[in-house]
């Protein structure tokens, strides 16, 4: 099984019951392929949505070692068509087409200077701190993709990284020491 109790189930509380809207909002995220630029949000409220949960998600020892770079209109289809052409065609331009068809794309990164520099300063921990930083990342997608999704926006999420990694640094002036880990188009 993939989750172990090993106590009372959590359902036979009553405060469940009545007051948690996240188990709602897990069970409403799932990836949307049919996207499409209308937002049911501006693209401002978009923006700042992630930007929010870029804010709220907690990481170990408040690294704050995510990054997340937002796309939208012409950069957001910029990026699909260089993805396509950096793959030479080996990945189906229908497919890609299907992101480019978005209004925006997050693109997940994490630090490594930030990474490093608490690896120095707790070298006890310094073979976590990688772990902690995707393990972040993980959390802090799942944030975003629910968030969207409460807002009414559709969403998938990609890995085309390491391939794409320099494009995306050269495209979009992102600082070397950032980590690709996703691309949320949405």
């Amino acid at each position: 099984p993939r989750c172990l109790s090993l106590s009372l189930p959590f359902r036979q509380t009553s405060y469940y019951e009545k007051d948690m809207g996240i188990i709602q909002s897990l069970e409403k995220r799932r990836s949307y392929y049919n996207i499409n630029k209308n937002l049911q949000v501006s693209v401002a409220e978009a923006g700042a949505l992630i930007k929010k949960e870029v804010e709220l998600v907690p990481d170990a020892f408040n690294m704050k070692s995510a990054r997340v770079a937002t796309v939208f209109g012409e950069k957001h289809d910029l990026l699909w068509d260089s993805i396509y052409e950096v793959f030479g065609g080996k990945v189906p331009r229908e497919k890609i087409d299907s992101f480019k068809a978005g209004a925006g794309t997050a693109l997940f990164f994490y630090d490594e200077k930030t990474v490093k520099a608490l690896q120095e300063k707790f070298a006890s921990y310094a073979a976590n701190f990688p772990v902690w930083a995707n393990q972040a990342n993980g959390m802090l997608q799942l944030a975003v993709w629910t968030a969207l999704r409460e807002a009414g926006i559709g969403v998938s999420l990609q890995h085309y990284n390491s391939v794409i990694d320099e494009k995306v640094k050269s495209l979009f002036s992102v600082p070397q020491e950032y980590v690709l880990i996703a691309q949320m188009p949405f």
